[in-house]
């Protein structure tokens, strides 16, 4: 019998079996404690429940169902289904899923780790044959989880120096460091920061950490005043805008790591008869058909999302398929569009 004490290592796709034998109990203890668990004494079900947690294992929900141990299933997970700038992404999934037979579940992460967390167990539980996340990092828990179940997975949010499995994405620090540079060489000089927490997300934390450089390989700099961290909307933006041009500070060109606060600073900018360009440049990053369209229309960042949404469905097909990827990592990339609002 296997000593309670091991600490197990190198298990890939953990099984009930392993668990009872970590455990130093029988399969029928283990499923006991996982229906059950006033049916077993404390002290088995606290050392079975130390082995869950030390394997990542998730039960398998359907098991009796499926003879593959597979369903069809592909899970995705973003930060906010409010969120428009998701919906490429998802569309260009669905268009390569549907063909192959393939069922899309949506759910949305609520830009909160634990809460992903909990949605990643539930789809490693339900045995999906695939699971997409935009976030590019986790709790602890659920990387394990993800690296144990043996179930792909495709990270688009960021390009991953470490992915859990597959990375589809583009680089947020390169992004940010492209519109810096693009504003210096419009001669731009006195810059401001705006974006959701970067708490919330890495993505954002790069994406200023990119601009930031871009500034200092300049040999400029921004004063902290000028850097803000707001909540998502058209008046946040506004308001950020606000809260810049209050303080007095020279400022010359904004930066908002998102079109919906972008958009915001142009009607903040509007409402205090101040004109864009000549008298403040402002950029943002996403491109969606608003920054088209806006007038002045805006400077920004094009990912390619939907593109971004067919690889990684590709990458996912092709693994069920046994068709192994050519690289771990995709790079697709992002163009900076000039507009009329630097």
């Amino acid at each position: 019998m296997q000593n309670p004490d091991e600490k197990p290592s190198g298990i890939s796709n953990p099984s009930m079996k392993d668990v009872a034998r970590l455990s130093g109990v029988s399969k029928m203890t283990v499923s006991r404690a996982l229906r059950a668990p006033d049916s077993v004494s404390p002290e088995t079900l606290a050392r079975i429940q130390e082995v869950i947690e030390s394997l990542g294992y998730v039960p398998n929900r359907v098991a009796g169902n499926f003879s593959l141990n597979r369903t069809t299933a592909v899970a995705i997970v973003v930060p906010s289904l409010g969120n428009a700038l998701y919906a490429a992404t998802m569309q260009g999934i669905s268009d390569i899923l549907e063909p192959h037979g393939f069922q899309l579940m949506i759910s949305d992460g609520g830009y909160s780790l634990e809460k992903e967390e909990k949605l990643i167990k539930m789809y490693v539980a339900e045995r999906v044959c695939g699971i997409i996340l935009h976030n590019t990092n986790h709790t602890e828990k659920a990387r394990k989880i993800l690296l144990n179940s043996g179930i792909a997975c495709v990270e688009t949010g960021d390009l991953c120096a470490n992915p859990i499995d597959m990375c589809v994405s583009y680089s947020n620090f390169e992004a940010g460091l492209a519109m810096a540079e693009h504003l210096i060489s419009l001669q731009y000089r006195k810059f401001g920061f705006a974006s959701l927490p970067v708490s919330w997300s890495d993505r954002l934390s790069e994406r200023r950490r990119g601009f930031v450089m871009g500034l200092e390989r300049a040999g400029l700099s921004m004063d902290p005043r000028l850097v803000l961290e707001v909540e998502p909307g058209l008046e946040s933006g506004a308001h950020a805008l606000g809260r810049m041009l209050d303080l007095g500070l020279p400022l010359d060109a904004v930066f908002f790591a998102g079109d919906v606060l972008a958009a915001g600073a142009v009607i903040e900018a509007q409402r205090r008869s101040i004109k864009i360009p000549a008298q403040l440049a402002i950029a943002a990053s996403d491109d969606n058909e608003l920054m088209q369209n806006i007038i002045p229309s805006l400077t920004t960042v094009r990912f390619p999302r939907y593109e971004i949404g067919s690889q990684a469905a590709e990458l996912i097909v092709n693994r069920s398929l046994g068709v192994p990827s050519e690289t771990r990592c995709l790079n697709l990339g992002f163009e900076v569009i000039q507009r009329n609002s630097t």
